[in-house]
């Protein structure tokens, strides 16, 4: 089948590149002329494990290509996927006004019947305004819109493409149902995981899903603070709670608070939305202010672990991404904390194996380096804010020799108390105990 994408951020490429990958022709459409240039000469302008091989793949066999002209590609596709950002604007609501433009710029275009696929996050009564859109200025045109959320974990974006748990599609018609199941048989041995539902449901479900994922975060994250008080252990915790199977072990790691793309628009979008049909969300507002504080308290855990003053010490930070196996910065828990030490007087020496380069858009006075054991001479403290592979296996001697303080605040939780303490190390983390065995020198 014949598709096109209107949007070539994180969603769009992805996702056209995965169906050009199943056998299907992609035009991917995006406004700026530059970036077009720049995907055609095989500049991949995100970070995602095994996006570069699939993507030259498909572009070498001709199925996926790259334009700044909407007419030809729309015109000669059997689906329009919409595919273009929806920030939140300053009252939280999602900002629609791409999703609206995308819709005025293909309308023109529609000649046979085509379905108007919403593959953008958007809040309920998007589609309809979609329709209205199109019928306005080409009221002749033979086309259904649907919704068709998209449900890509960044880092695991292209496994979860192309073994999906479910694939909402959200229509009434009959003719776009079986257009987008069409779209998405070469996926599925079965229709099990098919759910079809009306539009408005559809697009409810991706708000819910992310912010029910939301509430498990900030929920664990809470039981660690109460961990830490009462002497337990919040890695127990989640699993003794995590193996029941009505509540599962995922998205039950205590940390620095959810961030990314989609948990923090998704929860205000939802509030938003709820507030407007006179519904208000009290558990997701909760969940909300609670993330926001949370980084707050993060920062304030990590000046603790320092003896209460970081003014003029050097804390070397590992990760600033919101997670890891992507460069995206949108919301992470880093541009909250990073700033609050250097406002509480804190020098930044960071490493972070792809985020430094959008990173530096966002924070200000800091030293950026080149690998993990450059953010370490003088540190009096190492801070690990994402959970990279690289950082699972430091050597533990050569940092110690580096730093100032054998002393590492681990947001993230990936070494054992057991294991710092036979280093030798000062080692805090998240819902444990603290860890100061006496052969850690407590002040170089």
């Amino acid at each position: 089948m014949k598709i096109a994408m209107i949007g070539t951020g994180y969603v769009g490429l992805v996702s056209g590149t995965c169906f050009a990958e199943i056998g299907h022709e992609v035009v991917c459409v995006e406004k700026d002329p530059a970036k077009v240039a720049r995907l055609q000469q095989g500049e991949i302008p995100i970070y995602e494990p095994g996006l570069e091989d699939v993507f030259t793949r498909n572009v070498e066999a001709g199925r996926l290509t790259f334009t700044s002209e909407a007419g030809p590609a729309v015109a000669s596709s059997d689906a329009v996927f919409i595919c273009v950002g929806t920030p939140p604007r300053e009252d939280g609501d999602a900002d629609l006004s791409y999703v609206y433009a995308a819709a005025a710029e293909i309308a023109p275009y529609l000649m046979n019947y085509t379905v108007v696929v919403d593959k953008s996050t958007v809040p309920v009564g998007t589609a309809r305004e979609v329709e209205a859109i199109i019928r306005k200025i080409n009221p002749d045109a033979d086309f259904d819109v649907a919704s068709n959320p998209e449900f890509l974990r960044e880092g695991n974006a292209i496994d979860d493409f192309m073994r999906p748990d479910r694939i909402v599609i959200g229509t009434d018609s009959p003719r776009a149902r079986a257009v987008i199941q069409a779209i998405y048989r070469p996926l599925m041995l079965s229709e099990m995981h098919f759910l079809y539902t009306g539009v408005a449901t559809a697009e409810l479900t991706k708000y819910a899903a992310n912010a029910f994922l939301a509430m498990k975060v900030t929920f664990i994250n809470e039981i660690a603070d109460i961990c830490e008080v009462v002497g337990a252990d919040v890695q127990d915790v989640s699993r003794g709670i995590g193996l029941d199977t009505r509540i599962g072990l995922k998205f039950l790691q205590a940390g620095a608070g959810f961030g990314g793309s989609c948990f923090p628009k998704d929860t205000l979008a939802l509030a938003g939305t709820a507030r407007r049909a006179g519904r208000p969300t009290k558990i997701v507002e909760a969940v909300m202010d609670a993330n926001n504080e949370r980084k707050k308290r993060m920062a304030n855990k990590i000046a603790a672990a320092c003896g209460g003053d970081l003014t003029g010490k050097t804390i070397g930070v590992l990760g600033v991404t919101f997670k890891p196996n992507t460069d995206d910065m949108r919301d992470a828990p880093s541009l909250d904390i990073i700033p609050l030490l250097q406002q509480a007087g804190a020098r930044i020496r960071a490493y972070d194996p792809e985020g430094m380069r959008e990173a530096r858009k966002y924070l200000q006075d800091i030293e950026w380096v080149e690998d993990a054991y450059s953010v370490m001479p003088g540190a009096d403290a190492i801070l690990i804010l994402t959970e990279w592979n690289e950082f699972r296996a430091l050597d533990f001697e050569r940092l110690r020799r580096a730093v100032k303080t054998p002393r590492i605040v681990d947001l993230r939780n990936i070494y054992t108390l057991e294991e710092m303490a036979q280093a030798g190390f000062e080692y805090h983390s998240v819902g444990r105990s603290s860890v100061s065995p006496s052969t850690a020198e407590h002040e170089a």
